[in-house]
């Protein structure tokens, strides 16, 4: 072996990158990263106070997860058999990434796609066949059935981040039928789009459904994710892939209580439909935007050469959207996160003082 294998390693590393978050800006109203704010600090409050009380962290959370599963099967109305749990959606992913594909493993997914993953795939050298959007940022599905005959794995998130797009429940039902090889279906923001295909993993043992509480109970930062799929794959998952103790005791406690209050979620989410609604149509009353429609918690406009302006002059005014730049054929790509009402407001305010 090589002396020097392990710094070759590192520049290797080096020359990924890895995935970007957004700039850090002190004090601003934050729309740059598709949280929920709808869901009020008093409820975040309540869960984790009440959570403490039910925990001791100098103890592993043996049982914890065993507690936890059931509440999601209640959730989703889907047997405890089928679900697993993981550190965030997005450890459930990675863990998916690193054990069952590889150089010559071909994942057939769109272009762009959640780029945790894009960059995961880059890191595991695993080939991606991405399908581009069009340009009002929508998807052919003949295109997918077409080359889903060169790959091994099919990715999709649904609705798609960065553009919220969302196949129709019919077609994307079609393209897993048509597909021989694992499906995951990444619905981090399912909630707010139009369907849900957790209960086609009853009939389709290849589909593998990925959903997290992050975006629709706004516990981000707790990072707990959980996915669908047939018993054997969960077996395998949850007793041989998976940490020992992937979930810490509070996000375990937290994880329960928030789902036993799962009303207030769906209230929230409708609330965020609502909003996405307005701000849709008031960007799209200005010349100088292409606002795309969304089924997520965020909207995606075009800005074109004024895209970085924009988003300076909304940052001097304490309001962080997410500057993305080129998308496809769209190079002023900016993506701003459904908040509450007020938030939604400033934002929008800031807009036609800008523009005015």
């Amino acid at each position: 072996m090589k002396i020097n294998w392990f710094e070759e390693k590192i520049k290797k590393f080096s020359s990924i990158g890895g995935y970007q978050k957004p700039e850090y800006l002190q004090d601003a109203v934050k729309l740059d990263s598709n949280e929920n704010y709808v869901i009020s600090r008093q409820f975040q409050n309540d869960v984790i106070s009440t959570a403490k009380k039910n925990s001791d962290v100098r103890e592993y959370p043996l049982g914890g997860i065993e507690r936890l599963i059931p509440m999601i099967s209640k959730f989703v109305k889907i047997p405890c058999s089928m679900i697993g749990v993981g550190n965030g959606s997005d450890q459930i992913l990675d863990l998916i990434l690193s054990n069952f594909a590889s150089n010559q493993t071909k994942i057939l997914t769109s272009n762009p796609t959640f780029g945790f993953f894009e960059e995961r795939c880059k890191l595991y050298s695993i080939p991606m066949i991405a399908i581009p959007f069009s340009n009002d940022m929508k998807l052919n599905i003949k295109d997918f059935i077409k080359q889903s005959k060169n790959a091994n794995i099919l990715y999709l998130d649904s609705p798609n981040n960065p553009t919220g797009f969302q196949f129709s429940k019919n077609e994307l039902q079609q393209l897993i039928a048509s597909f021989h090889g694992p499906v995951i279906i990444d619905e981090a923001y399912g909630e707010f789009g139009n369907y849900s295909l957790a209960n086609m993993v009853k009939t389709q043992e290849n589909l593998i459904v990925v959903q997290t509480l992050s975006k629709s109970f706004g516990l981000a930062g707790l990072r707990l994710g959980y996915f669908i799929a047939n018993k054997k794959f969960t077996d395998v998952f949850m007793n041989v892939l998976q940490y020992p103790y992937p979930l810490s005791t509070l996000t375990i406690e937290s994880g329960i209580l928030a789902l036993e209050k799962s009303t207030i979620m769906k209230d929230a989410a409708n609330n965020i439909k609502i909003e996405r609604k307005r701000i849709i149509e008031t960007l799209q009353k200005y010349d100088a935007f292409e606002v795309f429609d969304s089924k997520a918690n965020f909207v995606l406009f075009d800005a074109h050469g004024a895209y970085k302006r924009v988003y300076s002059a909304l940052a001097e005014q304490g309001i962080s959207i997410r500057k993305l730049g080129k998308i496809g054929t769209h190079d002023g790509c900016l993506r701003v996160t459904i908040g509450t009402k007020e938030m939604n407001s400033k934002f929008l305010l800031a807009i036609r003082d800008l523009l005015g």
